[in-house]
C-alpha cells in the first residue's frame, strides 16, 4: 500500500483560505472594500487639503514643466530628483530639524525605522497602542523590543530598568504617537522626552495624526523638541498634507545612516516627484493659512457640543472622536446604518483595537460644516437608541 504523503490540490489549499474568511465573518471581523458615499466623518484629510486647488495648481504646473510621474528607479539610482531634494530641505527647515528623509508612506518610513536603527544590543520600548508599522518594524530588527501600558511613564521606566538589571547595555528607543489614531489621546510628550534624557536614549515619534493641525505653523505636538539629536519624528504626507508618503526628521547621521543601511529605502522605487511636490506645497499652505487650524479647531468644539447635547460619549476631544460600542457586530450595524443616511463613518474591530472596544472612530475635517456634524450626532444618537438591547 503506498502511504506516500498525497500533494494537497489547489483547490483544498484555496479552502483553507476560505475557512479562515469564513471565521472572520462568524465574527463580524471580515474586513472589505467599500467605495465612498455620503459626507466625510472618516478619513484623515483633516485639513481638507486632498482636494484643494493650490495642490492641484502645483502638481498640474509640475507637469506642465516636464516633472516625471515616476521616479523611474530606487533613490540610490535614477530615482533621485530634484523635487525630493527640495522637499527634504524644505521640510528639514519647516520642522526645525538637521535633516529630512522623504519615504513613500507611513507605515513604511515607520517599519524602516524600527527594522534599521535600533541594533542587536540596544531595547525598543513602544507604547501598547503603538500602530501596527512601530510593531512589525520592531519585529523584523535586531534588538530586543516591549510594549509599555498605554501613555504610562512608570511602565516605561520599569521595562527600561528591569531591562538594564538583566544587562542591557545599549540604546534605549522608545516608540510613542504624539496623538494616537484610534483613540484620539495625547502621549505625555515633554514627561517621555524627560525620561528619555534619564535613560540617554533616542525618543521616536510618530505625528502622523497631529501633523498639520497642531503647533505653531502647524508642525505637530512636538514641535519643540525637533532639533535635539536625541529626537526622530515621523509626519506623515498623506494625512493633513493632503497627499501621499511621509517625511522623517531627525540627526544627519541617522538619516545617512537610513540611506545606507534601511532596506526600505535602498530597493523601493522612489516616490513620485509629483507627490513630493504636492507635500512641498502643503507645508507652504500650513504657514500660509493657519486659518484651516482654526477653523478645524472650531469644528471639533461644535461636534464635542453636539455629542454632549444628545448624550453621546466620545472618548476624546481631538479631531479623532472615538464611540466605543464594544461589541463587534453592533459597532458595524451603527456604522453601516449611519452610512445609510448619507453619514460615511466606519467601524473599527480588533484586531485593530483591543478586544471588547470596537468603535466607531469618527473624523473631523474639513469636508463638512456645522450643519453636517450636527446632522451626524442627532443620526448617531437615534440609531444607537434603536441598537440599545
Amino acid at each position: 500500500m503506498d502511504t506516500a504523503v498525497q500533494p494537497m490540490t489547489a483547490r483544498a489549499g484555496l479552502a483553507a483560505y476560505q475557512d479562515a474568511l469564513d471565521a472572520l465573518e462568524a465574527k463580524s471581523r471580515l474586513r472589505t472594500l467599500a467605495p465612498r458615499a455620503g459626507l466625510d466623518f472618516t478619513s484623515n484629510d483633516y485639513l481638507g487639503l486632498a482636494s484643494s486647488p493650490r495642490l492641484r495648481e502645483a502638481v498640474a504646473a509640475a507637469l506642465a514643466r516636464g516633472t516625471a510621474i515616476g521616479a523611474g528607479g530606487s533613490r540610490l539610482l535614477r530615482g533621485n530628483t530634484e523635487e525630493h531634494e527640495a522637499l527634504e530641505t524644505a521640510a528639514a527647515q519647516f520642522f526645525h530639524a538637521e535633516r529630512a528623509l522623504y519615504f513613500g508612506g507611513g507605515y513604511v518610513a515607520n517599519f524602516a525605522l524600527f527594522s534599521t536603527l535600533p541594533q542587536t544590543e540596544d531595547l525598543v520600548v513602544l507604547d501598547a497602542l503603538s500602530h501596527a508599522s512601530a510593531y512589525e518594524g520592531a519585529r523584523a530588527g535586531r534588538a530586543k523590543f516591549v510594549h509599555a501600558r498605554h501613555n504610562d511613564l512608570s511602565a516605561f521606566e520599569t521595562e527600561i530598568r528591569a531591562w538594564r538589571v538583566l544587562g542591557g547595555r545599549g540604546r534605549v528607543w522608545i516608540g510613542v504617537e504624539s496623538l494616537y489614531s484610534m483613540d484620539g489621546d495625547r502621549a505625555p510628550i515633554n514627561e517621555l522626552m524627560a525620561l528619555a534624557d534619564r535613560h540617554e536614549a533616542q525618543l521616536v515619534i510618530d505625528e502622523a495624526h497631529a501633523t498639520g493641525v497642531f503647533g505653531p505653523d502647524g508642525r505637530g505636538l512636538a514641535a519643540s523638541l525637533e532639533g535635539r539629536e536625541n529626537v526622530l519624528v515621523l509626519h506623515t504626507c498623506g494625512k493633513a498634507l493632503g497627499g501621499h508618503g511621509a517625511l522623517v526628521s531627525g540627526p544627519g547621521v541617522l538619516c545617512d545612516f537610513l540611506i545606507n543601511r534601511c532596506r526600505p529605502f535602498i530597493y523601493a522605487t522612489a516616490p513620485s516627484p509629483l507627490m513630493a511636490v504636492a507635500a512641498l506645497e502643503a507645508i507652504e499652505i500650513l504657514r500660509d493659512e493657519p486659518e484651516r487650524r482654526e477653523r478645524l479647531a472650531h469644528l471639533v468644539s461644535v461636534a464635542l457640543e453636539a455629542a454632549r447635547m444628545r448624550e453621546v460619549t466620545l472618548g476624546s476631544d481631538s479631531h479623532i472622536l472615538p464611540m466605543i460600542v464594544g461589541d463587534d457586530r453592533r459597532a458595524l450595524m451603527l456604522a453601516r446604518a449611519l452610512r445609510a443616511r448619507g453619514f460615511d463613518v466606519r467601524a473599527v474591530r480588533p484586531p485593530s483595537v483591543p478586544e471588547g472596544t470596537a468603535r466607531l472612530r469618527i473624523s473631523i475635517t474639513l469636508n463638512v460644516d456645522e450643519r453636517a456634524i450636527c446632522g451626524l450626532f442627532e443620526a448617531l444618537a437615534e440609531e444607537w437608541r434603536a441598537l440599545a438591547p
